[in-house]
């Protein structure tokens, strides 16, 4: 099972298991993490799973949807690592990534 490395916003470290057929937000949700809100269940219509994806596996994930660059835009803390974790997957190859949880807005 793939494994996920959740960087909280106090800087925290904690290695989840991830299953593959799973996005990166239900892994972090079903873990229990209270800072990822998840507001609309995966949806793609909140950016309230907001989170900073490690730059050695930007290319490894799919492009921003035009949805998900919308969303994105609305946050003053988006940054070119950016992503909205209800769109990412995860497959074992993003086993080991770290993904940080973006500041709340």
């Amino acid at each position: 099972m793939p494994e996920l490395n959740v960087i909280l916003r106090d800087g925290t470290q904690q290695v989840i298991k991830a299953s593959a057929d799973l996005s990166v937000m239900e892994a972090i949700r079903d873990t229990g993490f209270d800072e990822l809100l998840a507001l609309c269940g995966g949806c793609c219509s909140c950016a309230t799973c907001h989170v900073y994806v490690e730059p050695a596996f930007a290319d490894a994930l799919p492009p921003v949807s035009a949805d998900e660059n919308d969303l994105l835009d609305g946050s003053p803390h988006r940054n070119e690592h950016s992503r909205l974790s209800c769109q990412v997957m995860m497959t074992e190859a993003l086993s080991g990534m770290s993904i940080t949880i973006a500041p709340e807005d």
